[in-house]
């Protein structure tokens, strides 16, 4: 062990030491390799979206006030570039609500989705949700605070006292339509909540995952966010233990192998078995409410934090083609969907399809500026009225430039595909694209 990483598990035995006082664990109690695995994998999921609110506090986010972004203009994993995102971090008490007012929206899709800190989508405001008043004023309250509404406003009730926003509008056929909708949404508190500073966490990289350093706060994370999902105490009792136990530097140094030789190594390994796989697309077994399946959430929220639930969005994901060989950015693959069951025929709404990294998941830039095949694309089909989109580093010949997604050569990179107001055997499971095929 290098002497840096010695230094390391010294000033995190020391912040464990402070953090909570008391008496190290013996070694004839020593924590079981799977119990420390468990509360890793359970822990990230929290962290991950500390670290976001650290980033987005560093970027000048302010609490209750709505930040519009341009379409495109958001850096976090995976993001959808058939929207324009509103975003805002919200802090509610016994006190004070958040008030957000929605123009009337019609004829495209649109939601507010609020999660809380754990990465659980707890809201959605959209007609679908709330038909009888799809737009006006909403109040997002701390659940059992006994504030007064303006008239008229409907009250959403929250489970904690901070929640992320995420609003999106359909770009669709009208960008600038979309975006003049998007900055008529106003929000804001009616009083002048107590907001609590985000617990200090080591920030981390995706490709360095935080190890015993995870734990050196954790009873303030834990505390900081209540976990909604039922069963969950066993999990936080274990990532008690651990830090804890930690507080003797020898256990320390034991625990931070177990996290670097196995907790890590099965984390990232749990992203190529995440849900289900047919035609080497991969399904999430749930998303944006994940009940007792924590490692979902943790993974989720480290490829694509802020995923809504498959009641507004289904998402497929690949890094391989359909023969399980992982995909190469300087390869041909074509992705061939049958007459009568061409994408648009599953949506409601809109599909689409991007490329990210494999790494954190962002939006990979190409020479080209096509960032994405949608919807919207003007798609040319085939002769027998299938539909083929390709993915490659440049066009190839006889290929529609409409139906190419450029990709970066020489590195492996990821699909997300996405179903927005899902058809019934999309939402059930059913349903997977057709295998992407290596043409080279």
């Amino acid at each position: 062990m290098n002497p840096a990483r010695i230094l390391a598990l010294v000033a995190s035995a020391l912040s464990i030491w402070g953090a909570a006082a008391g008496p190290a664990q013996s070694a004839s109690a020593r924590l079981a390799d799977k119990d420390i695995i468990d509360a890793h994998h359970y822990l990230l999921g929290r962290l991950l979206v500390l670290r976001q609110e650290h980033l987005d506090l560093r970027e000048n986010f302010k609490w209750n006030q709505v930040i519009h972004r341009e379409p495109g203009g958001v850096t976090w994993a995976n993001p959808n570039l058939d929207v324009a995102y509103s975003e805002a971090w919200i802090a509610v008490d016994k006190t004070s609500c958040t008030i957000v007012e929605l123009p009337v929206i019609k004829k495209r899709y649109f939601t507010v989705q609020v999660l809380n800190g754990w990465g659980e989508t707890v809201a959605n405001i959209n007609e679908r949700n709330f038909p009888q008043r799809p737009s006006g004023s909403f109040g997002l309250c701390l659940r059992g605070a006994d504030v007064k509404l303006p008239a008229g406003t409907q009250r959403v009730d929250l489970p904690g006292r901070k929640a992320r926003i995420l609003m999106r509008v359909e770009l669709g056929r009208d960008p600038p339509e979309a975006v003049k909708l998007q900055k008529q949404i106003k929000l804001y508190a009616t009083g002048a909540p107590k907001i609590e500073p985000a617990v200090e966490i080591t920030l981390f990289e995706n490709n360095q995952l935080p190890r015993i350093e995870a734990f050196n706060r954790a009873d303030a994370v834990l505390a900081s966010e209540p976990d909604i999902n039922p069963g969950m105490e066993g999990l936080q009792a274990k990532a008690r233990a651990v830090s804890k136990a930690a507080r003797d530097v020898e256990e320390l140094k034991r625990i931070d192998e177990v996290i670097l030789k196995r907790a890590i190594p099965q984390f990232m390994a749990g992203l190529q078995k995440l849900g289900t796989t047919r035609n080497g697309w991969n399904r999430p077994a749930r998303i944006g409410n994940y009940g007792n399946d924590y490692l979902t959430r943790s993974l989720v929220n480290f490829a694509g934090i802020w995923a809504n639930n498959n009641k507004e969005v289904v998402y497929y994901k690949t890094n391989t083609d359909g023969k399980g060989k992982p995909l190469d950015g300087a390869r041909t693959y074509t992705l061939t969907f049958p007459k009568g069951q061409l994408p648009a025929s599953l949506v409601r709404y809109f599909w689409s399809v991007v490329a990210v990294d494999s790494v954190k998941f962002q939006v990979i830039d190409n020479p080209y500026k096509r960032f994405l095949l949608n919807s919207q694309t003007k798609l040319d089909l085939n002769k027998d009225g299938s539909l083929t989109l390709v993915f490659a580093a440049k066009l190839p010949v006889g290929v529609p430039e409409s139906n190419w997604l450029p990709t970066p050569p020489g590195q492996n990179y990821n699909l997300t595909f996405r179903f927005y107001g899902p058809a019934d055997r999309v939402v059930s499971g059913g349903y997977f694209p057709p295998p992407l095929v290596s043409k080279n």
